[in-house]
């Protein structure tokens, strides 16, 4: 397992991308879950960044774990930030054209399609949330 600690800015997305990208290299990631995995990245860390500390900065630990049969990457993100559960929010309207929908929710809803597990937990004041891909 590495971790690895920044501040919640969307500055530091790029740096939270390159951290786990440079782990998933040493796997031979496929191209598709790498793309995936990095949008979860752009859009978890990103709500983190834009919700959890407002109007403060506050840290993100972000953990890469790998388990084996069958080849897998969890990403664990830990804030100290307001409770937010992505799980319990409502999934977005995909019936009604783009300009006629309501802003948000688009993001949560592809990571939730993209990766084979998520779960979250709020622990000691902590939100944990993990996100799991398999490799196979």
């Amino acid at each position: 397992m590495q971790e690895r600690t920044l501040d919640a800015t969307i500055e530091n997305i790029e740096a939270v991308t390159d951290f786990v990208n440079a782990q998933l290299e040493a796997l031979d990631c496929p191209k598709k879950a790498l793309r995936q995995i990095d949008i979860a990245i752009d859009e978890l860390f990103g709500n983190i960044a834009r919700y959890a500390y407002r109007p403060d900065v506050g840290p993100v630990a972000v953990r890469v774990e790998v388990t084996k049969a069958p080849l897998s990457v969890i990403l664990t993100f830990i804030d100290r930030g307001v409770p937010f559960d992505p799980l319990q929010s409502e999934p977005p309207d995909l019936t009604s054209d783009a300009q006629s929908r309501e802003p948000g929710g688009l993001g949560l809803y592809i990571v939730k399609y993209c990766m084979d597990e998520i779960t979250y937990t709020r622990e000691n004041g902590q939100n944990i949330l993990r996100v799991k891909k398999s490799m196979a």
